[in-house]
């Protein structure tokens, strides 16, 4: 059997670790979108880079033929998702989606929900001044504009980002998982009165939430795309090899 992984998150490189396992059962191809300039890779064979769309994916799953399609990329590569639903039902390949679960607010928390980066941004003129923002740096146009001028920005990402960002800015290039007493003192010593995340879920980065509720920070969470209607989800890696032996991956593993 043939399993193509969409990657690129911890969960990924889980289960591809799990199915390495599985001597002389299967062959496991790991696809990275090639965003990041120095990934964690996988064991089994790995590419990287995009397919051309949905109808590039579909090729690439019949040229290759590939049995399965898991869907293991962050919950918000929401393009990716859709374009392997798409490709998954063109060619009738079972597909599967790995998404670790949302956080949830606890007592003590202050969030603000927004639907997207631009819903985040018009919040923050009204809860603060100083924003450790962690949404990554491909959104930061979001945070561009001439009505956040007066703020200013920690941004953490992994690479360097570009313009267009936020006019008052200090870039921390940082890798996850981090720590609650890094999270705490990265607060205090840039007197952040805002945080912002996107609702990756995980604990890799859960520590920053708990460091805002100790410190009475306002939180503006946004919100993850929805998965593509009829696409079967599990939550962790080990869910996703116990569908697999169970007979490559049941009927509800297919778009609908």
């Amino acid at each position: 059997m043939h399993v193509l992984i969409l990657g690129g998150t911890a969960e990924a490189r889980r289960l591809a670790e799990l199915l390495a396992a599985e001597e002389g059962v299967l062959r496991v191809t790991n696809s990275l979108a090639g965003r990041v300039s120095a990934p964690r890779l996988p064991p089994g064979e790995v590419r990287v880079g995009g397919f051309g769309g949905a109808e590039g994916l579909a090729e690439w799953l019949r040229a290759h033929r590939v049995d399965v399609l898991i869907d293991a990329t962050h919950p918000f590569a929401g393009t990716i998702s859709f374009h392997a639903a798409r490709a998954a039902a063109a060619v009738h390949v079972p597909l599967l989606a790995l998404r670790r679960p949302g956080w949830v607010p606890v007592e003590g928390d202050d969030w603000h929900g927004a639907g997207s980066l631009e819903g985040a941004a018009a919040l923050l003129p009204t809860l603060g001044r100083r924003v450790f923002l962690t949404t990554g740096r491909l959104g930061l146009a979001a945070f561009a504009g001439a009505a956040l001028d007066e703020l200013w920005f920690l941004v953490r990402t992994v690479d360097a980002p570009q313009a267009p960002h936020p006019a008052r800015m200090e870039v921390l290039l940082d890798r996850g998982p981090f720590t609650l007493d890094g999270e705490r003192e990265l607060l205090r010593r840039h007197r952040v009165d805002v945080l912002v995340t996107k609702d990756s879920g995980g604990p890799a980065t859960a520590p920053k939430l708990t460091a805002a509720r100790e410190a009475g920070v306002p939180v503006v969470v946004v919100r993850r795309p929805a998965v593509p209607e009829g696409v079967r989800v599990v939550e962790g890696p080990e869910e996703a090899v116990r569908a697999l032996r169970l007979g490559g991956c049941p009927a509800p593993c297919e778009p609908g």
